[in-house]
């Protein structure tokens, strides 16, 4: 199974994003629009593994108690190379927080960090191999910056990423809270 852990959205910011998506939908051609459902912030992709690392996982975060995360999204971006179209995320204090204590509690399972620099963002769209161009065009009809809604997460989550020629689809494993106990 291919596992991941994340913070899901607040149904304002949800819906918000949704109106957004729905507009530029035209213009982007050719690239992926996963539903809203499936938006998160992800804090660390763990990847292949078995259902012991599973366990383990979900056993270590049990054990985190922290403070709920103020979450503040950003301007919307591209990740040009990975041809992903996003909005940003502020790295707040607590969520950077959230995200090194995610990462140092699932070590001892045997998942190492990612050797890129954390950038908190929520994915909107992806291109396919050889649609850069449908990326282009999006970009020039971004428009202003919208204002978001800024929401607390009182929890985190552990998903499963479930491939299909249609597109990934996530179940959720397990909820953890951020109760601060």
């Amino acid at each position: 199974m291919r596992l991941f852990i994340g913070i899901p959205l607040a149904a304002a910011v949800a819906h918000q994003l949704s109106a957004i998506t729905a507009r530029l939908q035209s213009y982007g051609g050719g690239l992926r629009w996963p539903p809203p459902e499936s938006w998160h912030i992800t804090l660390q992709f763990l990847g292949n593994a078995g259902q012991e690392q599973c366990q383990c996982v979900a056993e270590r975060l049990r054990e985190l108690h922290l403070p709920p995360v103020p979450v503040r999204l950003g301007p919307m971006g591209f990740f040009d190379r990975a041809g992903v179209f996003l909005a940003t995320v502020e790295p707040s204090p607590g969520l950077l927080l959230l995200q090194q204590r995610v990462i140092a509690t699932t070590a001892p399972c045997d998942f190492a960090p990612e050797a890129r620099p954390y950038q908190p963002h929520i994915t909107l769209a992806r291109s396919g191999r050889g649609q850069r161009e449908a990326i282009l065009a999006l970009k020039a009809k971004i428009g202003p910056p919208p204002r978001f809604t800024s929401f607390v997460a009182g929890e985190f989550l552990l998903y499963e990423s479930i491939l299909s020629p249609a597109g990934s689809r996530y179940e959720v494993r397990a909820r953890f809270p951020l109760d601060g106990r």
